[in-house]
């Protein structure tokens, strides 16, 4: 019985009906089965939201709404976010081809997401950070910002290309990475840590912890392992309580 590969589309922030109307019929074309919105700047029921989305309204019916980020990728597995700007820090970006492979290179079912930012200034370097794997679409450098909905069918079509039972290689290791909350959890735990011993300081704080993150995403650290730092900081500070007992 081949595993379950359940993709999940997240907008960020979303302020255009049509856009939002339009990504709930790609959603429809592709078997996309759930849209999700986080801090929607529009009505999303709008009328012309619904007259774009043709067959796909029940996808823009059933829509669901997020406060923040995080909430809408809790459940979510393998995190794939795009990044339209060419100035992204340090974010390492993957090709689209390798990335979108990985997403499907899993024994196991997994619920995937691939996020997509605001349409005037896409995903911030923070939020970027949330992800597994950042791609972006090879456009003109002259002219390279894509309308949303269009940034959406071109990776759909990508991901649609490819088929699972192709890409599981025999003998390849395949990697499983922490929950995105988890992780999140340990490396605020971490820097908090490490501010009180003296190794950070406030001012650099969230440029070294940015960092980290990227260090740890890149190993693809696993449940078991965030565990483990996380006993090891609690162990830490147990003993830097009790240092005179």
């Amino acid at each position: 019985m081949a595993n379950k590969k359940t993709l999940k589309i997240v907008l960020v922030e979303p302020a255009g009906t049509i856009n939002i109307g339009s990504i709930a019929r790609l959603c429809e074309n592709f078997s996309v089965h759930e849209l999700r919105l986080v801090s929607p700047k529009c009505d999303f029921l709008a009328q012309e939201a619904k007259r774009m989305a043709v067959r796909g309204i029940n996808i823009l019916n059933n829509a669901k709404t997020y406060e923040d980020l995080n909430s809408a990728l809790s459940d979510c597995s393998r995190i794939i976010a795009t990044c339209g700007r060419r100035e992204h820090g340090e974010i390492p970006l993957t090709s689209n081809k390798e990335a979108l492979c990985w997403a499907l290179k899993s024994e196991r079912d997994e619920t995937i997401a691939l996020v997509f930012g605001r349409e005037d200034r896409g995903l911030s370097n923070e939020e970027l950070l949330k992800a597994n794997k950042v791609i972006s679409l090879n456009t003109s450098e002259s002219y390279p910002s894509l309308n949303l909905s269009h940034a959406v069918a071109i990776v759909l079509h990508q991901f649609n290309q490819f088929n699972e039972i192709d890409l599981l290689k025999p003998n390849k290791k395949i990697s499983y990475p922490a929950n995105l909350i988890k992780l999140e959890d340990c490396i605020n735990d971490a820097g908090s840590l490490l501010l009180d011993i003296g190794f950070l300081m406030k001012h650099t704080y969230n440029a070294k912890m940015a960092k980290i993150k990227q260090l740890l995403i890149r190993s693809e650290i696993k449940d078991d392992e965030v565990a483990l730092i996380r006993g090891i900081i609690s162990q830490a500070r147990w003993k830097i309580k009790n240092k005179n007992d």
